[in-house]
């Protein structure tokens, strides 16, 4: 029961990996990044999240390693806390109280004892740089309230603040300025760039700032492209600068390697450049890299580089510019017009991802499992275009089929509308496209929907469209004279007194077809395609239908814009019940009666679980979020659930997932994001460094198969051993932080006898075995003894079986012993 009350709404995925730089570790074996309220550490060889660092209440907005202890990490957040992490344990061992939200934060060597940070001050476009000193104490929660003034008027980007050689300086950009500020002399000296107001420097605005880890020289990025590296900026009057220039639009970020042998530079091109030596001439590419690039980092070690994407993706990149790793995350579309889709097949999430893609998210492992190109064109990046975009998608027959409709629009009158069908293909393990219909329509596409029944005959597909009809397509024989290619034609053609036609979906067993033509639903036979019935409640704009299912199938559900809820009963054909609620997602349970509803008011979301036969909600959940939720979806559960209480019966099945307007993923669950980790996951902490090959997992699995196979056939001969689990010694010793637990020497002890198997464990059945042998080694007893002996033995066996077994004391043992050793053969005598 205390697990059904700890049911919550959890981010799943979704969130940012690219909102700040990531940061390697010191030995680049892991690599960490903010997600949302989270820390995450991925592998930088296997891109497996081996933790979750979950511990603020707010957006976590800066993270940076320990200078003092290369195993710990800093991250601080909007919610005015610095916390420090263990994080090859996922531990976190201390929280500062800094008080205001937090924007950056920046950590140096030499001073170990105090960190800086980004804070805003009371306007709203002010941030100033300033210096927390962490105090040392036992406690856990530590108030740190000391702040020391460094700069004012700075971005609040960490990309435009940068410390230079061993921390003597830090350099600021914003706008057409470049300060820097000495800690010694404690002077400022600022810079300052031609303004906008000539058109020839229009684009001369600072966009970041990077600093040479070993000389006095700053390289700074601007909007027109170009690298201007700055020298002698001690003196305001002999600086110089010179300029690198290679991109053609803005400069993202800059990084220096750690020699400062090396330029990184990246952009809107998805282009990684390395200026060797900061010349124009000696430069080397990473190209094709899929996406602008947002961040750079480079490791400690110096071995390898890493680049944020704005599809959310990291990329791991060897020094000689080779691709490691890619840890791609949910990518954020500019609007998601496709809907949460489940493929069949892959259990994975499906909606929209890259411009022209369909992208493929795993749910269990929080990462993308591949993209499918259905626009198949070059995209460019470029504002002032109108691109294609991928506006429908639905699955069909159990996911061998899928259709897809995109569209491009410059103006009113030219619309481009394209409908294409893919066949999955078992061979290449992929979609292959089979049909390709222009203009389907002669307006937008509203609605597109498979009959998905098990029993159909015929694959059909149904197209709503606002040019007032809605199309059947079937798949037919499209072939040759070898009768072995298929296509898809239309069918039939059906409309409603030119009204036009919002939405539409199939019944559970395929034979009835509803269509809604604004405020009215129509219902249509599947094999005849004759109308036969009408519901118009007048009240709205159907803006969702939804068919019951299993013991409700009976029932048809529609969702108006003026926030109204209407069931209808087909069997009666009247009005079952209405319900004020503006519904925004509308979503049926593939294995239950059960539907779920979200509604928007008064600017939170709301979520209902009702059975259409019953206007009384199952299960109503307040405020499941602060933003509109725009998609939702039920996903099948691999092992169900065994929820008992009747609210969240709803939940044993299947899950549900929905989309908000800022794009995050949530769902219901009891389990917190570290505990949702796949063991593999876990196993790969302690086995990364074993070569992951094909021939590593197969080798593994037979390894895994010979252990069963001896474990089953020495089950009956091996000596019970404890659990190491229930154990304390050795949980102490496997589950608590090296540089917390006490000298060895004080655990030795314990260790080992922990190991030892007592007597008391040992059953009474075991006993007498023991004893037998022993008997048979000291004297030679005779046959009549032997068999008394053995009906003694068998006797304790069977009360030992229905009963407990009972723990014999040492004195109850020998006194067993004594007993055997008497001589009954006298009794045979009588």
């Amino acid at each position: 029961m205390e697990a059904e009350e700890s049911i919550r709404v959890v981010h799943c995925g979704g969130s940012e990996l690219n909102f700040r730089r990531a940061v390697f570790s010191a030995d680049s074996k892991y690599i960490f990044c903010v997600s949302g309220d989270f820390v995450k550490v991925y592998s930088t060889t296997t891109e497996e999240c081996v933790h979750i660092l979950q511990g603020h209440t707010d957006l976590v907005t800066g993270i940076s390693l320990n200078p003092s202890n290369h195993l710990q990490l800093y991250s601080c957040s909007f919610d005015g806390t610095i916390k420090l992490w263990d994080y090859l344990d996922g531990i976190l061992m201390k929280t500062f109280l800094a008080g205001p939200k937090l924007y950056a934060l920046f950590t140096l060597t030499h001073a170990e004892d105090s960190v800086f940070v980004i804070i805003n001050k009371e306007e709203p476009d002010i941030f100033q740089l300033v210096s927390v000193k962490l105090p040392k104490s036992p406690s856990q929660e530590i108030e740190a309230k000391e702040l020391s003034f460094v700069l004012d008027y700075i971005n609040q980007s960490p990309k435009c603040i940068a410390f230079g050689r061993e921390g003597e300086y830090v350099a600021v950009v914003r706008d057409f300025f470049l300060s820097v500020y000495f800690f010694k002399k404690k002077t400022t000296s600022r810079y300052t760039l031609s303004s906008s107001r000539n058109k020839k420097h229009a684009k001369n605005s600072f966009t970041c700032v990077a600093c040479h880890p070993k000389e006095d020289c700053i390289a700074s990025g601007h909007m027109d492209g170009k690298i201007r590296l700055w020298r002698n900026f001690d003196d305001d009057k002999k600086y110089t600068y010179t300029c690198l220039h290679w991109h053609h639009d803005m400069v993202m970020d800059l990084a220096f390697s750690v020699t400062g042998a090396s330029l990184l530079s990246g952009g809107r091109e998805c282009v990684l450049v390395e200026w060797r030596d900061a010349t124009e001439k000696n430069k080397e590419f990473l190209p094709r890299l899929g996406a602008t690039i947002e961040h750079i980092s480079v490791s400690p070690a110096g071995d390898l580089f890493c680049t944020s994407h704005s599809d959310n993706k990291i990329m791991v990149i060897h020094r000689n510019l080779d691709t490691s790793a890619v840890i791609q995350g949910l990518v954020k579309d500019r609007c998601i017009l496709t809907g949460l889709m489940i493929d069949p097949r892959t259990k994975a999430l499906v909606l929209n991802g890259k411009p022209g893609h369909l992208q493929f998210y795993s749910l269990q492992s929080d990462k993308q499992l591949y993209n499918l190109d259905i626009v198949q064109q070059e995209y460019i990046n470029d504002s002032g275009l109108f691109q294609i975009e991928l506006t429908k998608a639905a699955f069909g027959c159990f996911g061998n089929w899928l259709a897809t409709v995109e569209q491009r629009q410059e103006k009113e009158s030219e619309l481009e509308l394209q409908m294409k069908l893919w066949k999955y293909n078992k061979k290449t393990q992929g979609f292959v496209l089979n049909t390709r219909i222009s203009m389907p329509h002669d307006d937008h596409i509203t609605a597109l929907c498979f009959c998905n029944a098990e029993r159909c005959d015929t694959l059909t597909l149904v197209t709503a469209s606002k040019d007032g009809h809605f199309k059947v397509w079937i798949l037919t024989d499209d072939s040759d004279i070898y009768k072995k290619a298929v296509g898809w034609t239309c069918d039939f053609v059906g409309s409603y007194h030119k009204y036009q036609a919002t939405d539409c979906c199939f019944s559970e067993d395929g034979s009835l077809l509803a269509v809604s033509f604004e405020e009215i639903v129509t219902i249509w036979d599947s094999e005849t395609w004759e109308l036969k019935c009408t519901f118009c409640q007048r009240a709205g704009k159907i803006r969702h239908l939804c068919f019951g299912r299993l013991t409700c199938s009976k029932y048809l559900l529609g969702a108006t814009e003026n926030g109204i809820l209407c069931c209808w009963n087909l069997l009666s054909c009247a009005l079952e019940w209405t319900a004020k609620l503006s519904v925004r997602v509308m979503e049926p349970d593939p294995h239950s009666e059960n539907i779920a509803a979200v509604s928007w008011s008064s600017g939170a979301s709301d979520l209902f679980v009702f059975k259409p036969s019953e206007p009384r909600p199952l299960y109503v959940q307040k405020n499941i979020s602060r933003e509109e939720v725009q998609w939702g979806v039920f996903v099948p559960r691999d092992v169900p659930e065994s929820f008992t209480s009747e609210a969240y019966q709803w939940l044993n099945r299947s899950q549900f997932y929905f989309l908000t307007k800022s794009q995050s993923l949530l769902t219901f669950s009891t389990k917190s994001p570290e505990e949702k980790l796949t063991p593999t996951s876990k196993q790969l902490l302690a086995e990364e460094s074993l070569p992951t090959t094909p021939f590593y997992f197969i080798l593994g699995k037979h390894r895994q198969q010979q252990d069963k196979k001896l474990s089953a056939a020495l089950e009956n001969e091996l000596v019970q051993l404890p659990l190491t689990e229930n154990i304390p010694a050795i949980n102490e010793l496997l589950h608590t932080p090296a540089h917390v637990l006490p000298s060895a020497s004080f655990l030795c002890s314990m260790f080992v006898s922990s190991l030892l198997l007592s007597e008391e464990t040992k059953s009474a059945e075991e006993i007498p075995d023991d004893v037998d042998m022993e008997e048979e080694k000291e004297s030679d007893d005779s046959d009549e003894e032997n068999n008394i002996t053995e009906h003694v033995h068998i006797t304790s066996s069977a009360d030992l079986g229905e009963d407990s077994i009972y723990q014999l004391s040492k004195s109850e043992e020998k006194e067993l012993r004594k007993f055997r050793k008497v001589d009954y053969s006298w009794i045979a005598a009588l």
